[in-house]
């Protein structure tokens, strides 16, 4: 007998199979975990490639010519996909977000929209369906994304100078062709455009007036996001960290905000409106001010394991069931059997610890945030 080769992409995370209850109960749309917090938003990744190599995210070095990312045969096909979706909406989920790696560069990204999109709650209401992207090929793919069903994206844009992007998306990849994808995904529709940056104290805190000058009256929300301790490939640096209270107040010396409420239970960016009525801003204080209690998302990794936490170490393998044999009801009853022992809440843990403590399960090797989306 041939000995079975399993690629070391494929085992890059540790994963178990997940535990089939003894008893099947249909799900009740009402999953809550140890804490209370429901089941809302998967996070889907649908590659780990990417054509950026930003230092925070998918530093060069690590993710060089010779770096193992997976086999087609391990990335979950649209039908899979789909199959989960529909599980998990029937647990609760009101919102997809696909995710990479970049995700306009798994081919025929659109057949996989048009599936999600015909999805609907239990109570008969449209998927929220959204897409974080580099934008580097969305001024192309922008009609044919909103055609097959995709409601708004999400643009990663951390500097407006040229030179300060191209030196931090590492590939020389001109700003100008970003906002050209935005300018074109607002025409055909594809809005609210939220632009999200990753502000680096040292690298690109200088561009923040710059862009709130930008964006306001545009239409799309400007997000500034605390650099983040995800992984360990981004060699993360307490001190590199600028607060998001420093941002609000950079912003607000030039262009008065004030504090305007959640969008929803569980959004992840503090909104802030322009007095002027220039629109809005948010941060999103990932580090200084945890927000775990409200957190209800799930991500799932392109190859079908499930992480419940953003700093996760260990995933659960759904694609073992899918792949398996299990029927529908069997993988429902094992998804909410894991949901419902969830307790993560590491930012919270990690806030509560002195300044020159140890980050908790610091040994651990937790999840790089190009594998399983942000």
């Amino acid at each position: 007998m041939t000995d079975k080769i399993i690629p070391v992409a494929d085992i890059r995370y540790a994963s178990r199979v997940p535990h089939i209850p003894a008893r099947i109960t249909a799900p009740t749309g009402l999953l809550g975990d140890t804490l209370g917090r429901p089941l809302r938003d998967l996070r889907i990744s649908v590659t780990d490639r990417c054509n950026f190599r930003c230092s925070y995210c998918m530093p060069r070095e690590v993710f060089d010519k010779d770096y193992a990312f997976l086999p087609q045969t391990s990335l979950l096909s649209f039908e899979e996909i789909t199959r989960l979706a529909r599980i998990f909406v029937a647990h609760g989920v009101q919102k997809i977000r696909l995710t990479g790696g970049e995700p306009l560069l798994r081919k025929h990204l659109e057949v996989l929209i048009e599936m999600l999109a015909k999805l609907q709650t239990p109570e008969g209401k449209p998927l929220d369906i959204t897409l974080t992207t580099n934008a580097s090929l969305l001024a192309k793919k922008a009609q044919s994304l909103k055609d097959a069903g995709l409601q708004r994206v999400t643009v990663s844009l951390d500097a407006l100078d040229d030179t300060i992007f191209r030196r931090m998306n590492d590939v020389d990849f001109p700003v100008a062709d970003v906002l050209n994808g935005i300018e074109v995904a607002q025409k055909v529709g594809l809005a609210p455009i939220k632009v999200n940056m990753v502000v680096k104290r040292g690298t690109n805190e200088g561009e923040i007036l710059p862009m709130a000058r930008h964006f306001r009256h545009s239409g799309a929300v400007l997000r500034f996001i605390e650099y983040m301790d995800v992984g360990a490939t981004n060699r993360w640096r307490m001190d590199e960290v600028l607060p998001s209270a420093e941002v609000i107040e950079r912003i607000h010396a030039e262009f008065p905000v004030a504090p305007i409420d959640a969008n929803y239970t569980g959004e992840t960016a503090e909104r802030w409106k322009y007095l002027d009525g220039g629109g809005e801003v948010g941060v999103i204080s990932s580090v200084t001010q945890a927000f775990c209690s409200d957190c209800n998302r799930a991500r799932l990794s392109t190859e079908g394991k499930l992480f419940l936490c953003l700093f996760a170490s260990q995933g659960q393998d759904l694609r073992a069931l899918l792949r398996g044999n299990y029927a529908d009801d069997q993988i429902s009853a094992a998804i909410g059997h894991i949901w419902q022992a969830r307790d993560d809440r590491y930012s919270e843990l990690r806030a509560a610890l002195p300044p020159d403590a140890t980050p908790p399960d610091s040994s651990r090797k937790r999840v790089e945030m190009s594998y399983i989306g942000g």
